[in-house]
């Protein structure tokens, strides 16, 4: 016990560094872009040198280890999963990597590796109560070079990217058959998107997906779902269907966010609008959804300042979307001194609304048995 308080402590430590990244690229201080930028210029692994998805020591997270993974987590006073867990689920976690020595991480890091596994134990936790979850290890992009929007930083986002596309070639071929959840944040979401695209989309795969949550990461509705081979979800009771959400507390700042995504290019070589941007409400299920804190089954936060211990306090956060972002409502708990510039509870996305992520997944793959 004591070692799971120690982690979850380093966990929501861990999470105000990720945050402090991911805000500068939203909010956009060209000093301190530069001084994260990393040193020199990409240069390209030797062929075949990525991590083998054959050698366990290449996974944060497989099923049916011993002693159990990070992906089995539970927060304080839950219950156990049952022990039936039909579905395979492949997570791919956000940015660990905080150093600035090379644009990706390299595996044996091992600071970047036991962040990783904390991203996995409190975010992809929330679906092992129906599903195993499977989490690889990739040379992930740098936090600099996911910042930065030059021919360096998309050189090593895309061979972050190849990584994670053989270990979903390795996953399903250690998962052959049976439903599926497609999830991921952040760096992972990116990721997860352009794996949508080109691994799912108009293969037989896409019959077995339940989900995909896209999290943390805009999508359009318009110039990308239509190239990522499943429907956005409009229906709780929907399966097979991508979703999509980035959480604000109001006053919400989000003009910058908008103002960088609205114009850009989409998968399908459309330009991105702000009104077409993805927002399924995860207390809901629903499309443009919205719920009063009372829906809200549990959120994921510590236990008190020193942040020793997490667990789940329910009816205490709603949220309703709102073109295009998911805007909290209600008497927030204190997620810790994390929140990014705007009231950006980018970090928070998942924990928010842990329990109702879990019972989104399980209400999902009902839908899936049924069509």
């Amino acid at each position: 016990m004591c070692v799971r308080r120690f982690l979850l402590a380093i966990f929501f430590l861990t999470l105000l560094v990720v945050a402090a990244a991911f805000g500068i690229y939203q909010y956009g201080s060209s000093v301190l872009i530069k001084q994260a930028e990393p040193e020199g210029h990409f240069q390209a692994p030797v062929a075949a040198s990525g991590p083998d998805y054959i050698q366990t020591a290449n996974w944060l997270a497989l099923p049916d280890t011993v002693p159990p993974g990070p992906g089995d987590w539970l927060p304080n006073g839950s219950p156990p999963p049952d022990s039936a867990r039909p579905v395979s689920v492949f997570y791919i976690h956000p940015t660990t990597y905080l150093q600035k020595d090379r644009w990706n991480a390299p595996l044996g890091d091992r600071e970047s590796q036991d962040r990783a596994a904390l991203f996995v134990r409190s975010q992809a936790s929330a679906f092992n109560a129906i599903g195993q979850i499977y989490a690889p290890k990739y040379r992930q992009a740098a936090f600099g070079a996911f910042l930065l929007r030059n021919e360096d930083a998309a050189k090593a986002l895309d061979l972050a990217y190849q990584d994670v596309a053989r270990a979903f070639d390795r996953f399903l071929a250690q998962a052959p058959e049976g439903p599926i959840i497609l999830a991921g944040h952040s760096q992972g979401a990116l990721h997860l998107a352009r794996l949508l695209k080109e691994k799912v989309a108009g293969k037989a795969v896409a019959s077995r997906v339940v989900a995909a949550y896209v999290v943390g990461w805009p999508v359009s509705v318009a110039a990308d779902v239509p190239a990522m081979g499943l429907p956005a979800c409009e229906r709780a009771d929907q399966a097979g269907c991508i979703l999509s959400w980035l959480s604000f507390a109001e006053p919400a700042n989000t003009s910058l966010i908008s103002d960088y995504y609205d114009g850009s290019t989409g998968f399908n070589g459309q330009a991105r609008r702000r009104q077409d941007m993805l927002c399924v409400n995860p207390l809901t299920g629903i499309r443009n959804g919205a719920a009063a804190p009372q829906a809200n089954q549990g959120t994921l936060v510590p236990n008190d300042d020193t942040m020793t211990s997490g667990s789940l306090q329910p009816g205490v956060v709603g949220a309703h979307c709102s073109k295009g972002f998911l805007l909290l409502e209600g008497d927030l708990p204190k997620m810790g001194p994390f929140v990014l510039p705007g009231n950006n509870y980018h970090v928070y996305d998942y924990a928010l609304f842990w329990a109702n992520i879990r019972e989104d997944a399980q209400r999902r793959l009902a839908a899936w048995k049924k069509r």
